[in-house]
């Protein structure tokens, strides 16, 4: 005799719906919403409610003398996205966007901040940094900005000790004080300090956009990999160009 088909199993043979469309998951979402959502880039990018985001962009991590130039790695990609920033940054001023610029502190006389996990994995992988050769150092060149990627009058400076910009500092505080919603990423290197502050600011509930040639990242596959990632789970990635004209409207 043969044996019955549960109910419960009987269903999984059922034909499945078909998926809804993405006007009908927008709708569900905009239902479960608190606020209206932010969907294209122009409204994610309005500057009432962005700030641009300038990660680490000094002497250490930029340019030929520094740290990573220094141990070896090819710093060409950071300088040549360097070179990129300028017209964003003055298109972000201009149409009232928040700047603001974030800068490592990692060196101190009496190792104010560099853990023992640090340490050990320095001595992994830097050849020198961190250990013998100081890194971002208060008030040294290595630690300055790189060339003319730098604050001006009315532009706010955050300094972090780690990766993440939000760990340990005053930036989640400056944008929900300044009713910020999106953050517009830019700096280096696109797969650890960008990238890191990426994935805190998605769980700090922001939206996130980074640039995608306004990042950069001393091999190119870790960058294109990073934005893989960036564009599944976290955020969106667009041009400089592509951002610049919707603050050009």
């Amino acid at each position: 005799m043969p044996m019955a088909v549960p109910q419960d199993l009987r269903s999984l043979h059922h034909p499945p719906e078909p998926p809804l469309s993405i006007e009908q998951d927008l709708e569900a979402a905009q239902r479960l919403a608190h606020r209206p959502l932010l969907v294209t880039l122009g409204q994610k990018v309005e500057p009432a409610h962005t700030a641009l985001v300038v990660i680490d962009m000094q002497n250490d991590f930029c340019a030929s003398g520094g740290m990573v130039s220094k141990d070896g790695r090819d710093i060409s990609e950071a300088q040549r996205m360097a070179a990129r920033l300028p017209p964003l940054l003055s298109a972000a001023r201009e149409a009232g966007v928040l700047c603001v610029f974030v800068r490592c502190e990692y060196t101190s006389g009496g190792n104010a901040y560099l853990s023992d996990p640090w340490l050990e994995q320095a001595v992994r992988e830097r050849k020198g940094g961190f250990t013998t050769i100081p890194v971002c150092e208060k008030d040294s060149w290595a630690g300055d900005w790189y060339e003319d990627i730098r604050p001006i009058d009315g532009d706010i400076v955050v300094v972090k000790n780690r990766y993440d910009a939000f760990q340990g500092t005053n930036l989640d505080l400056v944008l929900r004080s300044h009713g910020i919603r999106t953050v517009v990423l830019t700096g280096v290197v696109t797969n650890v300090c960008v990238e890191t502050t990426a994935r805190s600011a998605f769980v700090h509930d922001y939206y996130v956009v980074m640039a995608e040639d306004g990042c950069a990242a001393y091999v190119p596959e870790d960058h294109a990999q990073t934005m893989r990632n960036i564009r599944r789970f976290f955020g969106v990635t667009p041009s400089i160009a592509e951002i610049r004209a919707t603050w050009a409207t």
